[in-house]
């Protein structure tokens, strides 16, 4: 367990150090309050020096986004392909990262914050790192994800599809990108009468595994290596009165037996993720887009079929070729029975102005119909 140290009214203070991100503990802290200048703290921040607020939790606030401006003063350069490009927005969303995490508050034993002006931060802290134990310093940052994370668990994301609402935990992919979920709910079912049985691989929170359910499959197994992500499913499952049709089981990538259909909509991006949202999006190497191919067959009964469910904007950065995926649907004995494919709907599709726009307005999400050779 890392702890940091700095020195308080002539007195050595410490505490334990939190990271969602598994950023290292600074190795030099100083306190910060209200009468710190944006210039000042920006520069300490880009020095590597964490500062511990101890003023009024509305300016410290305030600060962090003044430091934001500044960083927007710099933006990324364009690379030479959008490969290049790609890797240039990573490294410049790092170091930003890495700037803005400096700014640090400390939650109490019990997680509260103790501010002027501060909101009561207990709940949405349990939820998002459990029972407290012992005061801890995290990055004000991060603390506002996890506050904002509790708010869009309250409230929840629509979902037409099952004309309810889905609860996404933190640390769990939110279906705010519906065209997934879309292609689930209108792809064609093969077979009808009772016993069907699927799979629904990396279920996040549970929203395709309910879609499932909400069509007539009589029976899900839902499947997740991310305990936030079994629990978040959990939880809609149990909201949505789907508890006698749907399983949640892990952590795992594939459960035991065999399924008539075996969905899963895994990360699209190959490469690394720097936070645990993002390992939602972010897969080295394609990791778990290969153990699904390759676990495919033993999984599938003899009439079965799978569906993938994959976004191409990694083909048009550049990080993954055009025949990558086919290929590798070959190479795990597998055929295309069918595709269907969707364009996104979300903002950064339509805006000129988001980074990387040409890959993403070109970007479709394609549901693969694959079946056993």
């Amino acid at each position: 367990m890392s702890t940091i140290h700095w020195t308080e009214a002539h007195t050595v203070r410490s505490a334990r150090w939190h990271s969602e991100s598994a950023a290292p503990p600074p190795g030099r802290v100083v306190v910060a309050d209200d009468r710190m200048k944006a210039d000042t703290a920006y520069r300490l921040a880009c020095e590597g020096t964490a500062m511990v607020w101890r003023g009024d939790y509305h300016n410290a606030r305030q600060l962090l986004r003044a430091m934001n401006h500044r960083l927007d003063r710099k933006p990324p350069r364009s690379g030479d392909s959008p490969a290049e490009s790609f890797h240039l927005h990573r490294r410049a969303r790092s170091h930003r990262a890495r700037v803005l995490g400096k700014l640090l508050v400390l939650l109490e034993e019990d997680h509260s914050l103790v501010l002027r002006r501060a909101p009561d931060v207990r709940r949405a802290c349990t939820e998002a790192y459990g029972p407290p134990c012992g005061p801890s310093a995290v990055s004000l940052s991060e603390l506002l994800g996890v506050i904002g994370a509790r708010q869009w668990r309250e409230k929840g994301v629509e979902i037409p599809a099952l004309d309810a609402r889905i609860h996404p935990h933190y640390g769990v992919f939110s279906p705010l990108r519906g065209e997934y979920v879309d292609l689930v709910a209108q792809a064609p079912l093969s077979g009808d009468g009772p016993g069907r049985t699927a799979f629904d691989l990396g279920t996040g929170t549970g929203v395709l595994a309910a879609v499932l359910a909400h069509r007539g499959i009589d029976h899900v197994v839902a499947t997740d290596i991310n305990p936030r992500a079994l629990s978040c499913a959990r939880d809609n499952i149990r909201r949505l009165d789907l508890t006698d049709r749907i399983e949640v089981v892990g952590p795992c990538l594939f459960p035991e037996d065999r399924a008539d259909l075996v969905v899963c909509n895994p990360p699209w991006i190959p490469a690394h993720p720097t936070s645990v949202v993002e390992q939602g999006v972010y897969d080295p190497n394609s990791t778990m887009l290969r153990a699904f191919l390759k676990g495919l067959p033993s999984h599938l009964t003899p009439d079965g079929e799978a569906w993938l469910i994959l976004s191409d904007l990694a083909e048009h950065l550049g990080l993954r070729t055009p025949h990558e995926v086919p290929d590798a649907i070959e190479a795990a004995g597998l055929k295309v029975r069918d595709r269907f494919t969707t364009k996104p709907h979300h903002p950064r599709a339509s805006n000129p102005k988001t980074p990387l726009h040409t890959a993403r307005a070109a970007e479709t999400t394609s549901l693969w119909r694959l079946t056993a050779t």
